[in-house]
């Protein structure tokens, strides 16, 4: 999933998206309710993790003009606020959840994968094609009786390439897919993440699916009677 996290103090945001990112989310993390706004009126997420307590814009600001916007992506709200009064406050103003700071990050992640299956855009923990699965809560590829475990940036291409099958993904798309929002990828940087994920691939004994396209950028073309599920 793209993620947009939104908490003001960098001692508590930055293990928490070092955390989502290691289980295989895009994570677009912020300080501020100012900079959530902006982002969010240019890019699609799957889901947001906000902060009550920001500078600015703060968290339940932002979920009533989600709301108001009538997107559904799904809100987890956190805060140091504990009182049912709260609690109540936060969802009424259209949180989907709401966790107690200290955040533990087991627990986030749990609620993160719980969120993630009321997404509308949610078809399901697995992705495959013919024998050849990938498992979105492990990062874990498999092929046959074959598997391994994928890197976090091999998994984030794989799964963006099993979701547009067939068709040609220019540089410029998989980078706004696969980068997060202030991250300056180097020039080879895609060449370099797609040439590690071919030699996962091929390790399954998995036949080179990923067809480059001189000019354009790539295209995952399993052979025409594989579909995806």
């Amino acid at each position: 999933m793209r993620i947009l996290l939104v908490e003001d103090d960098p001692e508590q945001r930055e293990p928490l998206q070092t955390a989502l990112m290691r289980s295989g989310h895009l994570v677009d993390g912020v300080g501020d309710g100012a900079i959530a706004q902006r982002l969010l009126s240019d890019q699609i997420y799957d889901l947001l993790i906000l902060d009550w307590m920001l500078p600015g814009t703060d968290g339940i600001t932002l979920c009533r003009q989600v709301r108001h916007a009538q997107q559904a992506t799904p809100i987890l709200l956190l805060t140091a606020k504990d009182t049912t009064a709260d609690k109540v406050r936060g969802l009424d103003a259209g949180a989907d959840d709401y966790l107690v700071k200290p955040v533990d990050v087991a627990e986030l992640l749990a609620r993160v994968r719980a969120l993630r299956r009321r997404s509308p855009h949610w078809c399901g923990d697995t992705l495959q094609v013919a024998a050849l699965r990938l498992h979105l809560d492990t990062l874990q590829l498999c092929y046959h009786d074959s598997q391994v475990l994928l890197k976090s940036a091999e998994f984030q291409l794989l799964e963006y390439l099993m979701r547009h099958p067939r068709q040609v993904l220019t540089h410029g798309q998989l980078e706004q897919a696969l980068w997060t929002w202030d991250a300056v990828p180097e020039s080879n940087a895609i060449a370099s993440r797609m040439r590690r994920l071919r030699q996962r691939l091929q390790a399954l004994g998995v036949e080179d699916w990923i067809t480059t396209v001189y000019g354009m950028g790539y295209c995952f073309q399993p052979p025409p009677s594989h579909e995806t599920v």
